[in-house]
């Protein structure tokens, strides 16, 4: 599992123990990251931005992306911002996932948000989205779910 924005490791250590010492995990994450993991899961200091999916290894069977900007108090650029974060992770996603694979990204829903949930209908058989119920009601947070990768030939 490849793990985007896994600082402080809270997700990381879960994969880690869901996959089990034959598994791999691999974080990354603008900062770095004190969360003891065992040997097979990792975090990276690295920019998603700067990563090369060739350094990442892979092919993973799950790609998740819990990034979210640093907010401004300006919505719509928050939004857009979020979006730009989604879009690169799938872009890593369509780079490392294995055929069949999974990607689940949260996103702050506005204009482009239709727009990032083509781009997952392009790659992947299904596309939900979710709403965790501990969300806040004001909260415009949601997360996409691609399930089924289908990579281009």
């Amino acid at each position: 599992m490849l793990d985007l924005g896994a600082s402080p490791g809270s997700w990381t250590l879960y994969a880690a123990e869901r996959v089990g010492p034959t598994g791999r995990v691999l974080g990354i994450d603008l900062e770095a990251s004190e969360v003891a993991l065992p040997a097979h899961a990792e975090i990276r200091a690295l920019d998603a931005f700067e990563a090369d999916p060739e350094s990442l290894g892979g092919p993973f069977d799950l790609v998740i992306s819990d990034m979210a900007p640093k907010t401004s108090g300006q919505r719509h650029a928050d939004q857009y911002r979020s979006y730009e974060l989604v879009m690169r992770a799938l872009e890593l996603a369509k780079a490392v996932l294995a055929p069949g694979g999974a990607f689940v990204a949260k996103i702050f829903q506005g204009a482009e948000f239709e727009d990032a949930r083509d781009a997952l209908r392009a790659v992947f058989d299904k596309v939900r989205i979710i709403r965790p119920e501990a969300t806040r009601d004001e909260s415009y947070e949601v997360f996409l779910v691609g399930l089924g990768f289908r990579p281009s030939i």
